[in-house]
């Protein structure tokens, strides 16, 4: 079983999906542009182009102002090299959203958030970096907090010249730590030695599954070798480090970042292979799903799992929560979705 550490921070932020997703499945009313505001803020407005109001879930997303989330993607070189996000990446508890995880946008309506990119990713080299974001975004229906689909959006391409030395005295979102505090124990403690036994077993079946190409069509729409291969591979690298007793990410119960807000079951810090399980990790999750797609604590563990970079690099990002948005991705946004892993570890363990 993993060892059970506390380490020193460096970032932290809740994941947000601004990457390539197939925006074919629906026409979405909403439109993103993007706009530069000084140095390095950006300035992002989304409007409702449809015919009715809509809750827009706010939450870990773009649309966060509470939270230094990951709001746009930000490149070098010509848009071929992605600017590391200096944060974490939250899996939600998807039920029981309350009103303040959402954005109420009116039809015609607009919103504006501003985003300070040198405070959530190093920009000290100064030049010019491209900045869009896309992805999917969860909504509700108007006075309901009940997640109804996803809408895809995508922004225009902003190309901004930054100053380095201004960029450097911009305030990172988070703050270096000496002490994590107390981890698992008791309880937690063997509550998450369960849960990661479960990833275990479940992640080298599902990996089993994979290589044999069962369901890949309907998970990562594709059974290619090449799909073969990834899928394989990352959740063998995930079976492995959950079963072990020198884990490469350490696995805690605290929260020294406050990113234990309502409904996250828990985040990892990527660049750091920090992962922490909040209160309704124990609270709110069976050990083991017995429905189909369900959430759980084994494959929340699985999830957070893909997420770190020293289990299978690059680790994951968040592009779509639960089947109905991981069935609108692409075969290669698919690949790299956190959830997606999760759901397919889920249905090869009840034969979904």
């Amino acid at each position: 079983m993993k060892g059970f550490t506390q380490f020193t921070l460096a970032a932290l932020v809740a994941s947000v999906t601004a990457v390539s997703v197939n925006l074919n499945k629906r026409e979405s009313p909403l439109s993103i542009v993007l706009s530069k505001s000084g140095n390095t803020e950006v300035k992002v407005a989304v409007t409702n182009n449809g015919n009715k109001t809509l809750n827009l879930l706010s939450k870990g997303t773009f649309l966060d102002e509470v939270n230094p989330v990951e709001k746009v993607s930000v490149y070098s070189n010509s848009g071929s090299t992605k600017v590391p996000f200096e944060g974490i990446k939250i899996r939600l508890l998807t039920s029981g959203l309350s009103s303040d995880d959402f954005l109420t946008l009116g039809a015609g309506e607009t919103k504006e958030v501003t985003v300070e990119t040198a405070a959530l990713h190093t920009l000290n080299d100064g030049g010019d970096f491209d900045v869009f974001a896309k992805g999917l975004l969860p909504y509700a229906e108007a006075n309901s907090t009940e997640l109804a689909g996803n809408l895809g959006y995508s922004s225009n391409k902003l190309t901004m010249s930054v100053d380095g030395a201004v960029a450097a005295t911009v305030a990172k979102a988070i703050t270096k730590r000496t002490t994590v505090g107390s981890s698992c124990t008791g309880t937690k403690l063997s509550a998450v030695q369960t849960a990661l036994s479960n990833c275990q077993k479940q992640a080298s079946a599902a990996a089993s599954a994979a290589n044999a190409g069962t369901k890949l069509d309907t998970y990562f729409k594709s059974a290619s070798t090449s799909t073969k291969s990834e899928v394989s591979g990352r959740l063998t690298a995930v079976a492995n480090d959950c079963g072990s007793t020198s884990s490469t990410t350490s696995t805690n119960c605290n929260d020294p970042y406050n990113g234990c807000a309502s409904n996250v079951l828990a985040y990892t810090v990527p660049t750091q292979n920090f992962i922490t399980y909040c209160d309704i990790f124990f609270s709110a999750l069976p050990a083991v799903a017995t429905t189909c797609h369900g959430q759980d604590q084994a494959t929340t563990v699985l999830h957070e799992e893909t997420h770190a970079d020293s289990v299978y690099s690059p680790g994951t990002d968040d592009l779509g929560y639960g089947f109905a948005a991981a069935s609108a991705l692409s075969n290669a946004d698919a690949l790299n979705n956190a959830d997606t892993y999760a759901l397919y570890a889920n249905a090869i363990n009840l034969n979904c």
